[in-house]
This record gives structure tokens, sequence and C-alpha cells, in this order.
């Protein structure tokens, strides 16, 4: 039986090597923020508060656009609402846990941290203090991204404007899907997507950003029962 410091060590030890990511995303985030004429505060605000990249990248174009601040707050919230089906895989191993802490320890559930915690809890389900493990990815995953945003925030105050870092968040989604690519039904899917942003570009408060992904799903409903 692993003591409380000793899986919040493995927690860190075992998300560590996810750093090699997740610091230049954390930078980028924090540059863009910048580039794109946020004050330092309000970037490193929203890096605290919302705490997680692909949303926070989403948020601060969103914003910059002109869309509505509701439109963007949703737009998070479609984007993070995979923690849901996070939090329902690991609510078996925490379900000992008083309310109050389940909340407080769902700040710190990213995917990395996810993944490994996940992982971990599979392979030693007789742990009488599991969720230490997922405290360790966490936190470990949370400092880190704090440091590198703020080292983001200041690399973007010397950048000469005509270099910019706008063209950064293309190129950080492209990173993200490019594995998707290999797979015929999620090209499809993507394309519906981006056909479906061009059709309702000009749709009230930008909106097209909720409505694309939307159709998106539905395609991707109708492929599943199609190969079914």
């Amino acid at each position: 039986m692993l003591s409380k410091k000793q899986l919040f060590t493995r927690g860190m030890l075992d998300v560590a090597p996810h750093m090699l990511s997740v610091i230049p995303f954390g930078i980028i985030c924090g540059a863009i923020g910048i580039e794109l004429g946020f004050n330092p505060y309000l970037v490193y605000g929203m890096s605290i508060i919302i705490f997680g990249g692909a949303s926070q990248i989403v948020f601060l174009q969103l914003i910059s656009g002109g869309a509505s601040s509701l439109i963007a707050a949703t737009s998070v919230g479609v984007i993070n609402s995979r923690h849901l089906l996070y939090g329902a895989v690991l609510s078996e191993y925490l379900e000992k846990l008083s309310f109050i802490k389940k909340l407080l320890i769902s700040y710190l559930v990213v995917d990395q941290g996810f993944a490994e915690s996940n992982k971990f809890f599979k392979k030693n389900k007789s742990e009488q203090y599991l969720h230490y493990h997922l405290i360790g990815t966490g936190s470990t995953l949370w400092v880190c991204w704090q440091i590198s945003t703020l080292a983001g925030i200041i690399l973007g105050s010397f950048v000469p404007e005509e270099l910019g870092l706008k063209f950064a968040i293309p190129l950080t989604f492209i990173a993200i899907i490019v594995q998707d690519l290999k797979k015929i039904d999620h090209v499809i899917v993507m394309l519906v997507c981006g056909i479906s942003s061009l059709l309702f570009f000009d749709a009230p408060f930008k909106s097209y950003i909720i409505i694309s992904p939307i159709v998106a799903l539905f395609a991707a409903a109708l492929l599943l029962r199609f190969k079914k």
C-alpha cells in the first residue's frame, strides 16, 4: 500500500514526459494573447481560470474577432465538454470523497493528467488514496502551465509586430488533429465542419463557431449508424 506522498510523487513522475508538449503550448498561449492586443494581467488571469490550452486560444481568438462574450464562453464550454467524460470515468475511483474534494480535484483534471491517472488507477485499484496520484499529475501540469504562460506573455511583449505570432494558432490546431487525418470518417466530419463554418460564417454573434460543430456532430452520428 503506497502512502499519500508516494502516490503524489508517482503522479508527478508519470506526467513529467508530457511537459515536452505542455510547456511550448503554454508559451504560445501567453504570447498569442499579447499579440492579439490583450492586457497581460487578463491573459494570465484567464490561464488560471480556464486552465485549458485549446479553449484559451479559441476564447482569445473569438473575443479579438468581435464575437460576443456569450458565444466565446459557450465555445469554451463546448471544447471542454470532454471533461464530463473524464469525470464519469474517474467517478468510480473517487466515489468515497466528499463533494468539496471532488470539486477541487476536478479543477486539476486535464487531458494528460487524466490519461496517466486513469492508466494508473486501472492497475492499482486496491490503493486507498488513489486521488493523490491525480492531484500529483494535475498539480504538476498546473504549475508548468502557469510558468510557461507567463514566459509566453513576457516573450510576446518583445516580439516585433511584423513577425507576429498569429500564425501559431492554425499551426497549433493542425498539430492537434493531424493524427485523425489517417481515418476517412474523421476527415469527412472535419470537412463537414469546415464547409458548415463557411456557409454559416455570417450568422449573428459569430455563432458559426457553435453551429458548425453541431452540424458535424450530426454527420458523425450518421456515419456511425451507417458503419453499424
